[in-house]
């Protein structure tokens, strides 16, 4: 975390150059962001990349969707380690039909976050998470290098567990190497280490001079209720009735994100809340409340979103219909 001298210590000329500088840093900042403003996530758990075709995810349909209701991107959940062999070489059969996704998006008017999310193998093994993900960002950035599709890189979701600042530096200055090595211009997420210290973005190590970075953050708290009856959880599996709401839980959210956004105004970096989501078993009206608060709260900031997620546990529609939950949908959009 870089010291900031006190300003009654600068010249009044060089104060001036520094706003200015700042200024211009955050302008640029949020012309990065400008068609990631609203988003949902998708693909993480669906039967395309295996080959399955509509499970439950609909290509033809559902980007026209999710596009007519107002959304600007997706965040496509590629779990891309799972499909490399021994040799790090990507399986060119998941690439063709991540080659669909993408094209599906761009007839679409929609952009993609492409979002490695496979994070469980590299947090758990971080020693040999960063010559893995170089090698899979090498293939990918060659892959797409001066392609029409409008794509930002995001190198890693959720980044944690036994992965420490230092090593996640490290990792993200290897992967980002390689993205730059072909793709001087691309857009690429970087995530603040995912282990719920505000301060974390404080620690991100990134390049000065490499302003087509934007920082990505998630948000579930409070987790009890987020979380209430997710049959995976040992401590939330019972848990069940918990609404949401109260003046005290609104203000916490916002003084939650709060040092985020400082650091972002300090920095000229963009903000991307990439993740934001309550689970389907949550009271409906609490559920609607929340999401609607979050959205508005990171859009406050300037931030974009995008929420967790299209269909699934956390859906924005339902699951035999396939139609949009509205009063979730409008607390997004409206």
């Amino acid at each position: 975390m870089r010291i900031r001298p006190s300003r009654a210590l600068i010249p009044a000329a060089l104060f001036a150059a520094s706003l200015a500088s700042a200024a211009c840093a955050e302008e640029a900042g949020e012309s990065l962001i400008r068609h990631l403003r609203r988003g949902v996530n998708i693909l993480g758990y669906d039967g395309l990349w295996k080959g399955e075709v509509d499970n439950p995810f609909r290509l033809g349909v559902d980007m026209k969707r999710i596009r007519d209701a107002g959304f600007d991107h997706v965040r496509v959940n590629f779990f891309g380690l799972q499909h490399a062999g021994r040799n790090g070489k990507l399986d060119e059969k998941v690439l063709r039909r991540l080659d669909g996704v993408l094209d599906q998006a761009a007839a679409e008017g929609l952009w993609v976050v492409l979002d490695q999310h496979d994070s469980d193998s590299c947090d758990s093994e971080p020693e040999s998470c960063k010559g893995r993900l170089a090698s899979f960002w090498r293939q990918i950035a060659q892959r797409y290098a001066g392609s029409k599709h409008s794509v930002a890189f995001e190198i890693l979701n959720e980044p944690g567990w036994r992965m420490e600042y230092g090593g996640w530096n490290a990792v993200v200055s290897a992967a980002l190497s390689e993205i730059r090595r072909v793709d001087p211009t691309r857009i690429v997420v970087v995530a603040a280490l995912n282990n719920g210290a505000p301060e974390a973005v404080t620690k991100l190590q990134l390049p000065d001079n490499d302003r087509r970075l934007v920082v990505t953050v998630h948000y579930y708290n409070p987790m009890r209720f987020t979380h209430q009856g997710a049959p995976w959880s040992a401590d939330y599996r019972d848990v069940h009735g918990v609404a949401w709401g109260a003046p005290a839980s609104r203000e916490k959210v916002v003084n939650d994100l709060r040092p985020v956004a400082d650091w972002a105004r300090q920095t000229g970096r963009p903000i991307y809340l990439g993740e934001f989501g309550v689970i389907d078993s949550a009271p409906p009206l609490s559920r609607a409340a929340w999401t609607r608060h979050l959205a508005r709260t990171a859009e406050s900031f300037g931030w974009g979103w995008a929420y967790w997620q299209f269909d699934h546990d956390f859906a924005l529609t339902d699951e035999i219909t396939r139609e949009w939950k509205q009063p979730l949908l409008d607390a997004l959009m409206k």
